[in-house]
């Protein structure tokens, strides 16, 4: 599988996630978001930018769901609720929200 994006084949595992995280930009994740219906606001890139950080930074860890509350929580200042985060990434937030910041597909079951 892969994404036809800027006149390339960007190449991916069968469930769309990149195989070369060095593939990922905004641009190409605006891209993947707009094939799954979503248009992205500031509030998914904070998603997306917590999702790269943790990924990259905290050695390949792909927060859950409940890890994305609490820092999206923090961040925005206030509580945040499980349907304000599936409403920015309805398919799962760290999967779907995964797959869209280009860090590798999460093996956990269930979000939360």
């Amino acid at each position: 599988m892969s994404y036809q994006f800027q006149g390339k084949d960007i190449e991916t595992t069968a469930t769309g996630y990149l195989v070369d995280p060095e593939d990922w930009s905004r641009e190409l994740a605006e891209h993947i978001a707009g094939l799954d219906g979503i248009t992205l606001g500031e509030r998914h890139w904070d998603v997306i930018d917590f999702l790269r950080e943790e990924y990259f930074e905290n050695n390949q860890s792909t927060p859950n769901t409940r890890t994305i509350l609490k820092a999206m929580s923090d961040k925005w200042g206030g509580r945040v609720d499980q349907k304000t985060i599936y409403d920015l990434f309805p398919l799962d937030p760290s999967k779907q929200g995964g797959r869209i910041a280009g860090v590798a597909e999460s093996r956990r079951k269930g979000g939360y």
